[in-house]
């Protein structure tokens, strides 16, 4: 039996090459998603025009998919920057809730939940920043220490740490930060420690320009810097960078702490520009969608920014959908996963190529120098 596919003379890295392999993937998704509303007597096309009016149609929408964007940018962000110096670190979530929760103690302080004394307005912003900055930090940090210093397993050790963390935080809204009332949850934090919203009308807070200028950081950052290209090299070729001169263990570690400073600031959005209160289950398993909108951005900071607000457009859109249409929430979430499964399998092509009957390899090896 022939083969389907063969192995093409070089890979295909072109715009044009990723944006058709992305396109096609995500049509083939929606395709197949749609064949599968009509056993429920959904219409397919009433369906997808209910979740992209919803999600992109109107100021409101819009908004809320930024909304949802603005977190995924970030630990998207944090999770190219390790993954890059060659860790697989997966702890985002985390860090997440660690930059929640020190954003949490520092926008109540002079209650008895944070410290006595309040702070000033201009005091306020970059200490809530720079603490939900440092704990995420200091989160990742210890993980990234044990693999470099020890070579631990740092995937194993970083789940492991999400469980911690979540545990913690029960811990802190159950006990020294609870508020008054049977809900273990903090006060609503005062309304002058809120981000605020980027204009009326919608929904989106000024956390997305938190994420839209770490993007720009750390884009130029890894492509740009001595830095960036030492993190790089360090996670290719960890001897070949020893070699060249490379402090390949500063560097990580300074890739894992910038890293889970990144998450931590998703965080930090979520409880300020969002939730207005520590609580449980804060996180919703978002540490791991960052890791998601980071793969199929093909660990680029800039693709980063499109591909979150895609799969911000597919949440918002997909529960409106499911609530207009009547279709189990199982099918909207096998549209999501369909998206991201055929998105990810189409690099397949950027390999092979498709091999059709009468095709010699003379034909092949033309059109591959073509």
């Amino acid at each position: 039996m022939s083969r389907l596919l063969e192995k093409r003379l070089a890979p295909v890295d072109s715009s044009t090459a990723v944006i058709a392999t992305t396109s096609g993937a995500m049509l083939a998704a929606f395709v197949i998603a749609g064949l599968l509303f009509i056993p429920f007597g959904g219409n397919p096309f009433s369906a997808y025009q209910f979740l992209f009016s919803e999600a992109f149609g109107s100021l409101r929408g819009f908004g809320q998919t930024l909304v949802q964007a603005t977190p995924l940018i970030l630990i998207a962000l944090g999770t190219i920057v390790i993954w890059r110096a060659g860790l697989g670190y997966i702890g985002f979530e985390g860090c997440f809730l660690a930059g929640a929760a020190a954003a949490s103690w520092v926008a109540l302080a002079g209650t008895p939940q944070s410290m006595p004394w309040a702070l000033p307005g201009w005091v306020y912003w970059p200490a809530v920043i720079c603490a939900a900055f440092v704990a995420g930090a200091l989160w990742a940090g210890w993980v990234g220490f044990l693999r470099v210093r020890f070579g631990g397993n740092d995937v194993l050790i970083s789940l492991m740490a999400n469980y911690v963390a979540v545990f913690l935080i029960q811990y802190l809204v159950s006990g020294p930060m609870r508020a008054v009332g049977d809900l273990p949850q903090t006060p609503r934090l005062p309304h002058d420690s809120w981000l605020p919203f980027i204009m009326e009308g919608m929904r989106a807070h000024w956390g997305l320009g938190i994420a839209l200028v770490a993007t720009v950081y750390v884009w130029w950052l890894i492509r740009a810097t001595p830095a960036g290209f030492e993190i790089i090299v360090s996670g290719l070729n960890p001897k070949a960078a020893r070699y060249g001169g490379i402090a390949v263990g500063k560097r990580q570690m300074s890739a894992v702490l910038l890293g889970g400073g990144l998450a931590a600031l998703a965080g930090l959005c979520a409880v300020l520009g969002v939730q207005h209160r520590l609580m449980e289950g804060l996180s919703g398993g978002v540490g791991f969608i960052g890791v998601v909108v980071a793969l199929l951005a093909r660990l680029n900071p800039l693709l980063v920014i499109p591909t979150a607000v895609l799969y911000g457009g597919l949440e918002v859109g997909g529960s409106a959908m499911q609530r207009q249409t009547g279709l189990p929430t199982s099918v909207v979430l096998i549209l999501q996963s369909l998206v991201v499964i055929l998105i990810l399998a189409g690099d397949i092509l950027r390999y092979y190529r498709l091999r059709w009957p009468g095709r010699t390899p003379a034909q092949q090896l033309s059109e591959e120098k073509s």
